[in-house]
This record gives C-alpha cells, sequence and structure tokens, in this order.
C-alpha cells in the first residue's frame, strides 16, 4: 500500500473530521506517524459462558403467487398432473367484462367446494411494440389479491401446456 501523497492526507482529514462515531467513547487522535490507517482495537476477552446469538423469529411476508402449497402440490401443477375443476376461458373479454367473468367463476367454484381453477387468459400477442393487449393477463394477480375470494386462494400458479402455458393460469382454493 502506498503512502499518501499530502493532498490526499489534507482530503482524508477534511473527510475524517466530519464523520462522527457511533460509539460514546472517544477516539484518540492519529498519529502524526500513522500511514492514515487506525490500528484495530484489541480483542475483548470474556471469562466463562458465552451465549450464542439469539435466533431471530420472523415471519415470512406472504408470497405474491400465495405461496401456501406444499410440495406435492407444486410437483403435480409443474408435471400437469392435475385436472382443473373448472375453467374460466376469458378470452374476447373487456378489462369490466373479464373482472366479472372470474369473480363469478371463483364464486361458483367455492360454492361447488372445487379446488382448482383453470383462468384462461391468453397469450400476449406477437408483434413489434406497442401492443395494447394482454391486459387482462397484467390485471389479473391484482384482481384476485383484492377480490372478495382472496382469503380463499390458497396460490396462483402457472399453468402446464397441456392446459394452456403461458397463457393460463391455475387458481388453487382453499378447503372449506
Amino acid at each position: 500500500m502506498r503512502p499518501l501523497s499530502a493532498e490526499e492526507k489534507a482530503l482524508w482529514d477534511k473527510v475524517a473530521a466530519t464523520i462522527r462515531p457511533l460509539s460514546r467513547t472517544p477516539i484518540p487522535a492519529a498519529e502524526s506517524g500513522s500511514k492514515g490507517l487506525a490500528s484495530p482495537a484489541p480483542a475483548i476477552k470474556v471469562r466463562g459462558r458465552v451465549p450464542g446469538p439469539r435466533p431471530i423469529s420472523v415471519t415470512p411476508a406472504p408470497r405474491p403467487d400465495g405461496g401456501t402449497l406444499d410440495g406435492s402440490w407444486d410437483r403435480k401443477l409443474t408435471k400437469g398432473d392435475v385436472s382443473p375443476d373448472r375453467v374460466i376461458d376469458l378470452h374476447g373479454h373487456t378489462l369490466d367484462r373479464a373482472w366479472d367473468a372470474i369473480d363469478l367463476g371463483l364464486d361458483r367454484a367455492i360454492s361447488a367446494g372445487e379446488r382448482v381453477v383453470l383462468l384462461i387468459t391468453g397469450h400476449a400477442p406477437r408483434g413489434e411494440p406497442p401492443i395494447e393487449r394482454g391486459k387482462i393477463r397484467a390485471a389479473v394477480h391484482d384482481w384476485l389479491a383484492v377480490s372478495r375470494h382472496a382469503r380463499r386462494i390458497a396460490a396462483v400458479r402457472s399453468a402446464h401446456p397441456r392446459h394452456g402455458g403461458r397463457g393460463s393460469l391455475y387458481v388453487i382454493l382453499r378447503r372449506g
């Protein structure tokens, strides 16, 4: 490591003068012969048994996709081994009509005790931007999060290609 030049030392002293220590113990002034680096504080020797760090209990924040499924559900959904109990197809719907269709479809699925709803939103069309389609797909997660059925939704996952892939979603409903 090279020593600081007079110009760098003056700049460093200006910066160091603006620093406010975190602890209340005063910091001894640096000796004139130092290279601008403070020596490390001596280690504190503790006698007897020292308790380890306390575990911090943190409640994980809910995932935006409603991630409350166990591994077997996720494996079944990933492999496409789940058959939807109800299908809600939103092709050709406006935003308002799509919202109504989702609300009515979830209401009927919950009343019938169904667990897996396939929500077909459709693929975003290909082409050059700007593409004005795909608004329903973009809004679905927000709609589900604020719907009157939000407490009954256990998870929302992308559908398997046999059920529409990226153009569809599985909405998994809680029991009871």
